[in-house]
């Protein structure tokens, strides 16, 4: 059992993932948090009955009655999330008290406000799957944002004050760390609870993953309400997708030159791989590959002038490949579990086995555009489903790199030829030539690309187009 605290609270506001950070924190082993145990309107969950033997009323009629209950229960450490708009009769007992942990959640007040309005017009509060998601827009009301502001400033300002006089230290948690399984690990250990997660709580998804300006009816309204403030930053696209570690395992060195090559999943892997063998003049199966950080430590010491590298492909051309290889086309790369399961829970339009002469260009169109639409929402975070080496971010995946190896070079697919030329001489080795990739089957991207197709993915992979600078496909 915890030693340092005999209770904690998370002070957090409406639609700041505060759900998801206590279905988190109710993972761990003696952790046990009861919702809103002070919200006026219902006792921890709209449906609940009573906390740890302490009706609504009894509450209502003296709100340390449960206070007590939740710091003397020694069964979990166990905690409550408090609102500006709760109960404040308990408020200065929990400040007040240094063996109350205090943990803060803050969000970008903009975003939360959206969130919000959004949640009363469709009346969808949380989402476990993309399936049920119900679409809504915000109608901005000036007034309206300006209270909520206020109101939320106040608050903060308040804590910040009040733990600052009394020489307290709260653990501060930002929207965007919800999705780190580290900072849910540290959070415990600030808790006292030494046992560590090894994955986030899948269950909740994020409801509205789109820019702000996707989300506000009135969004022209709400520029000219708030000109000015760039402190919002309405433009971002926000980004909800996991964060990738090095992959260390699918780098691949050259049999004797020093070149080491970090494989963007769905790019040009064969084309690269092909190269990197003719350089010295030996076969696919002579490149060195599996290696540990250990082997690739010793080879950096071993080849001192080293020059790592990677390749990236066009977002369109990417997706349209992990299709064809991943999804539609059964064989040994094909994830045969997971096109199953978008066949059937995602009703995602591709024959139940290899397609055959009926599958022609306008269902092959039609199933990459469903594809898309899938992608859309697991890069998002609303699937149950990983989100793939073969589809995630080019962005995410580079920023993984960046843990173990940051390449010297990110090459393009189409300069590939001219810069790996430069890359082999930089390092004295030959530059052979680079074959051109194979035409993807049963159609080729060329066969059912237009503007629509184009929309769809740069909607999906909006960050690595911002990021790399990519135009359209054609």
């Amino acid at each position: 059992m915890p030693k340092n605290f005999d209770y904690f609270v998370v002070f957090a506001e409406m639609r700041t993932g505060s759900n998801f950070l206590e279905a988190n924190l109710n993972a761990f082993d003696g952790i046990a948090c009861h919702g809103e145990a002070f919200n006026p309107h219902f006792l921890g969950y709209p449906k609940t009955q009573e906390i740890l033997g302490v009706t609504q009323d009894t509450r209502d009629a003296d709100p340390k009655v449960l206070l007590r209950e939740v710091r003397k229960d020694k069964s979990a450490l166990n905690g409550f999330r408090y609102f500006h708009d709760h109960d404040p009769r308990v408020l200065d007992a929990i400040l007040n008290d240094e063996k109350c942990a205090k943990i803060v959640l803050t969000r970008n007040p903009l975003d939360s406000y959206v969130s919000w309005k959004i949640a009363q017009e469709t009346g969808q509060w949380k989402l476990t799957d993309a399936k049920s998601r119900k679409d809504g827009k915000a109608e901005f009301d000036a007034d309206e944002f300006d209270a909520h502001l206020t109101a939320l400033q106040e608050f903060q300002v308040m804590l910040l004050g009040r733990l600052q006089t009394s020489g307290q230290t709260a653990f501060y948690v930002a929207y965007e760390d919800l999705q780190s399984v580290e900072v849910m690990n540290g959070l415990a250990k600030f808790l006292g609870v030494q046992e560590a997660l090894d994955g986030l709580d899948k269950n909740l998804k994020k409801q509205n993953p789109s820019p702000i300006s996707e989300k506000v009816k009135n969004f022209d309204k709400m520029e000219q309400a708030l000109a000015g403030l760039d402190r919002f930053n309405l433009t971002r696209t926000p980004n909800f997708e996991p964060r990738r570690g090095p992959a260390i395992p699918t780098y691949v060195t050259a049999a004797h030159a020093p070149l080491l090559y970090l494989p963007m999943r769905s790019g040009p892997e064969d084309q690269v791989l092909d190269w990197m063998a003719a350089v010295d003049g030996v076969s696919g199966d002579q490149l060195n590959t599996k290696l540990s950080q250990k082997d690739l430590r010793q080879w950096k010491r071993k080849h001192g002038k080293h020059r790592s590298f990677t390749v990236l492909r066009h977002p369109v051309a990417r997706a349209h490949h992990a299709f064809c290889t991943r999804i539609l086309n059964t064989g040994p790369q094909c994830y045969d579990a997971l096109r199953q399961t978008l066949r059937r829970r995602y009703a995602l339009p591709i024959p139940e086995s290899m397609p055959d002469a009926s599958y022609d260009k306008v269902a092959h169109r039609k199933a990459f555009a469903a594809f898309l639409g899938f992608l859309k929402g697991n890069l998002a975070g609303q699937t149950a489903i990983r989100v793939d080496q073969s589809w995630c971010t080019q962005a995410l995946a580079l920023q993984g790199f960046g843990e173990f190896a940051l390449p010297d070079r990110v090459i393009r697919e189409a300069d590939m030829q001219e810069e790996l030329a430069q890359l082999a001489a930089h390092v004295g080795v030959r530059t052979p030539q680079v074959q051109d990739a194979p035409v993807e089957t049963p159609f080729a991207l060329a066969d059912i690309y237009d503007v629509e197709i184009e929309a769809l993915v740069q909607n999906v992979y909006q960050r690595d187009y911002m990021m790399f600078g990519f135009e359209s496909w054609a």
